[in-house]
């Protein structure tokens, strides 16, 4: 039995290293495990989120902030449209208001056919929808053409020719007129207007409308009023 060292005696020396290493012991790995014997346990999987996977906050905060933006823009999309609308038919309606009536209206002089081709005692009404009556009448003892205006002188209606009757009607009040254009029933105040005519070179007949004739005014007895025929 070895004695304690005594006080004074030299420390003893320490073992010497033998290089072995000493492993702790593992765990026996499961059965059916391809762990390796030593190797440190594995981390248990985390399921991972795709990027594009909708997650609870994404539904609760994403999607009614998609539904506001998506009516928001179509409430927007919609007043625009409306606005945009509504600009395009003022700027047409003010160019329109810019250019004179006449680029719209029908021309003021027109030929109205050669004077053979009218019969006389008829009228003419193929020049109804442009506002002139062309007539083949007698007159004082004379044979004329004259162009009629379509317009009432009473309220402005259009009178319609009846060839029964030989009158000109006006459907709105009932008044009539000759086939010279004179009034004799219903409210109509004086005879229709007489546009001024004339024949071509070539035996064409040309109506001017800008410039009328009135009876009352004495106006009738104006040779551009009619073209006389022999």
């Amino acid at each position: 039995m070895a004695e304690p060292n005594q006080p004074g005696d030299p420390t003893p020396p320490k073992p010497a290293e033998t290089g072995v290493t000493v492993t702790p012991p593992s765990v026996p790995a499961a059965a059916g495990s391809s762990v390796a014997a030593g190797s440190p346990p594995a981390k248990p999987a985390v399921p991972s989120i795709k990027a594009d996977e909708p997650t609870r906050r994404n539904i609760l905060i994403d999607y009614p902030l998609v539904a506001i933006l998506a009516l928001f823009g179509s409430w927007f999309a919609t007043a625009w449209t409306t606005f945009s609308l509504s600009m395009l038919g003022l700027t047409l309606g003010t160019v329109r208001f810019m250019f004179p009536n006449v680029l719209s209206e029908p021309p003021s002089s027109f030929k109205a056919g050669d004077v053979s081709s009218f019969e006389e005692n008829k009228v003419d009404d193929k020049f109804k929808e442009i506002g002139a009556w062309i007539i083949r009448a007698k007159e004082e003892g004379r044979e004329i053409i004259y162009a009629l205006s379509t317009t009432c002188t009473h309220l402005g209606c259009t009178p319609n020719w009846l060839e029964g009757e030989k009158k000109f009607k006006c459907p709105c009040h009932g008044s009539g007129f000759k086939i010279s254009g004179i009034n004799f029933e219903g409210p109509a105040p004086r005879p229709l207007e007489r546009y001024a005519v004339k024949k071509t070179d070539d035996g064409q007949v040309v109506v001017d409308k800008s410039r009328k004739f009135q009876k009352e005014l004495d106006q009738w007895k104006d040779p551009d009023s009619f073209i006389l025929l022999g």
